[in-house]
């Protein structure tokens, strides 16, 4: 089973172009969607950088382990803190445009999330529409971009503010551990990533061995502009 981790603030509508490029040879995948991003998330659930690794290490065990784990932004994080938490549930992982890197620090938007009051207010001024442009000016389809967009709802928008809040030291916190990391992983990257910049990747892979494979003029949805480079990266990966 290949199972593919969403971020921030998407959807599993991302993976849409990249399943498609994979194909049938891709064999069975899931997509799950993080708690609280297109539904309300379940009672009790707290939306922390713990909660949602805890999820997906359930995610793995419910379908059967082990599996192929792809990531990207806040899916890819997610990949790399359950990887090194429970290797034997993972038979390789691939990550794209974030890492936990210790030396990384976090972008403009991230600051403003983790600061009451002002990532609320973000929040309140940012309208659908306006999600849907900025993120089709960052390189997804328009399509694609209001289908996201679309799910731009408070429950998703109280659940970005309570996990950015929870991870303020997530860099440092989770770049601990990485010795455990499975062998068989791959990283893929956009080079004109405005949120976490390719020297997060270059340093990341010095530190561990993982090849990295980089794409210029490319930004951070490098895994929907670059679709069909990655698919072909992970067939490989795969056998």
């Amino acid at each position: 089973m290949r199972i593919f981790v969403h971020g921030v603030p998407d959807t599993p509508a991302m993976w849409a172009p990249l399943i498609e490029a994979l194909g049938p040879s891709a064999g069975p995948v899931s997509a799950p969607a993080l708690p609280g991003f297109v539904t309300p998330p379940p009672a009790g659930f707290s939306c922390t950088k713990e909660a949602y690794s805890n999820w997906l290490i359930q995610e793995v065990e419910a379908v059967g382990a082990p599996v192929d784990l792809v990531g990207h932004d806040w899916g890819a994080l997610l990949v790399i803190r359950v990887a090194c938490q429970r290797p034997e549930l993972v038979r390789s992982w691939a990550v794209a445009n974030a890492l936990p890197q210790k030396d990384y620090k976090w972008h403009r938007t991230a600051k403003i999330f983790q600061t009451p009051l002002l990532g609320e207010a973000f929040m309140a001024l940012t309208s659908e529409a306006r999600l849907a442009s900025g993120l089709a000016k960052a390189g997804l389809p328009a399509t694609l971009a209001r289908k996201e967009a679309s799910h731009w709802t408070p429950h998703m928008r109280k659940a970005i503010l309570k996990l950015y809040r929870s991870a303020k030291t997530v860099a440092s916190e989770w770049s601990q551990g990485l010795d455990k990391l499975p062998e068989r992983g791959m990283v893929f990257w956009g080079d004109d990533d405005p949120f976490v910049p390719v020297e997060t990747a270059e340093r990341f892979c010095a530190e561990t061995g993982v090849p990295l494979h980089r794409n210029a003029n490319t930004g951070h949805w490098s895994v929907v502009e670059r679709a069909e480079e990655f698919a072909t990266l992970l067939k490989t990966h795969w056998r």
